[in-house]
């Protein structure tokens, strides 16, 4: 495996490759990412693994400075997973305009996500699909993969990503790579490192509530709204702070109706100061 930190010799070495798979990732890799690149390998000659924390998507208040960098780990998982390039560039490649006595970015040119990116994680988190949105659209630019894998866990940023792609006319196949979880359910996360021993087991019921939402639903419950309260305010009481519980079309991300037969509860909540995310996609009859 080859490890990059720049973008020209990224090009020089693509510039005699084909089938080239592009699987972003911001690092502190854990069986969810290798899932991704197992994924890609199955599809591609080259696989192009990217790994950089995207400033651009964190905003005021969050996780920047401590988000888990542990670059030599993931550069050995990554050649155990069959990758043949890591790109790991610096911030001043991804954003050349970047100033460092001032810290700013100089990005004046930003993609603005769809309406839709400003609800569920982006109602909390104002601008942060717009920086996904810019940042893989710098890296499609880079990398000219002709297939990128997401992983099914950010349901939303899949369905801006999959919109990105389609709106842009961007000759790319998206391949969604289902959840990986650990044994006791939780769904795998760079986060999942901030919690205490303690607050791991506790995460689990996030999960378990996603479960049996899903089921009261297939068991005939029509009332999404109050389910979403009865979901929510469980969590709650159980010490978690709930961000938002919400069925959706799979399909669309809008709000569920009874006519919707392809159904995606999604989930986010706060365990201590760890935020998490979660969801499940699932089939119902049409008119509960």
């Amino acid at each position: 495996m080859q490890i990059i930190h720049t973008i020209s010799e990224l090009r020089n070495i693509l510039e005699s490759q084909t089938g080239i798979a592009l699987v972003p990732t911001m690092g502190n890799l854990h069986a969810g990412h290798v899932h991704l690149v197992e994924l890609a390998r199955q599809q591609a000659q080259c696989v192009v693994v990217s790994i950089f924390v995207n400033p651009l998507q964190f905003g005021a208040n969050e996780d920047l400075e401590n988000y888990p960098r542990t670059l030599d780990a993931d550069f050995e998982k990554l050649e155990a997973a069959g990758a043949d390039i890591a790109f790991a560039p610096n911030i001043k490649e991804i954003y050349p305009n970047f100033d460092a006595a001032t810290n700013d970015l100089g990005q004046t040119m930003i993609i603005s996500a769809p309406p839709i990116s400003k609800e569920l994680c982006g109602a909390s988190r104002p601008g942060h699909f717009d920086g996904v949105a810019t940042v893989v659209m710098k890296l499609f630019n880079i990398v000219m993969p002709q297939l990128a894998v997401f992983g099914k866990k950010d349901f939303q940023q899949l369905f801006i990503i999959r919109e990105l792609v389609k709106q842009f006319n961007l000759p790319i196949k998206i391949i969604a790579g289902d959840t990986v979880r650990e044994p006791s359910g939780l769904a795998m996360s760079s986060r999942n490192g901030y919690l205490t021993p303690e607050q791991k087991a506790h995460a689990t019921m996030l999960h378990a509530c996603l479960k049996e939402f899903v089921e009261s639903i297939q068991q005939g419950c029509g009332d999404y709204t109050a389910l979403e309260q009865v979901t929510a305010q469980t969590l709650d009481n159980s010490g978690w702070l709930t961000d938002y519980v919400s069925v959706r079309s799979a399909r669309t991300l809008l709000p569920a109706s009874k006519e919707d037969k392809q159904l995606v509860v999604l989930a986010a909540a706060k365990i201590g100061n760890t935020r998490l995310i979660d969801n499940i996609e699932f089939a119902t009859k049409a008119n509960n």
